[in-house]
């Protein structure tokens, strides 16, 4: 089976590379999610609030991940500034987390859709913002 995801989607490609990026999103969303849902249930803070700790929390994951795994075939354009890199990666996290705050609210105050659905659907459309935010400003298509 992997032998076949890396023959369908090569580690090159645009689309082997948003395959990767689904799997570490996935992987980020379900430390997000459940860090969400922990202190929303648990500790019975704010929806907003919770929100917030769990997207942080992938967010950081989600960093490690993509420098580690997703893009290792680009060049990147910052690999030599560490700290402005993840402060780029971090400002197109940030500007999907506020639409992602936008989009819970809207859909949770607004349209009084489930907290757990509106989630979901915000982290879907985020995903979409972050990948293509992150491959744009940070990473060159191919390693020379």
């Amino acid at each position: 089976m992997l032998s076949y995801i890396r023959k369908k989607f090569p580690r090159k490609s645009v689309w082997g590379q948003f395959f990767r990026y689904l799997l570490v999103g996935g992987s980020a969303f379900v430390v997000d999610f459940s860090l969400f849902a922990l202190f929303l249930y648990l500790f019975d803070i704010h929806f907003l609030i919770a929100n917030l700790i769990g997207l942080l929390a992938g967010l950081i994951l989600n960093y490690a991940m993509s420098v580690g795994w997703v893009f290792t075939d680009c060049e990147r354009r910052l690999e030599n500034k560490k700290s402005m890199e993840f402060g780029l990666f971090a400002v197109v996290g940030f500007l999907g987390v506020g639409f992602n705050e936008i989009l819970m609210y809207f859909m949770v105050e607004v349209l009084t859709l489930q907290e757990l659905i509106s989630k979901m659907v915000a982290a879907l459309v985020v995903l979409l913002w972050n990948f293509g935010g992150r491959k744009l400003m940070l990473f060159k298509q191919r390693k020379e």
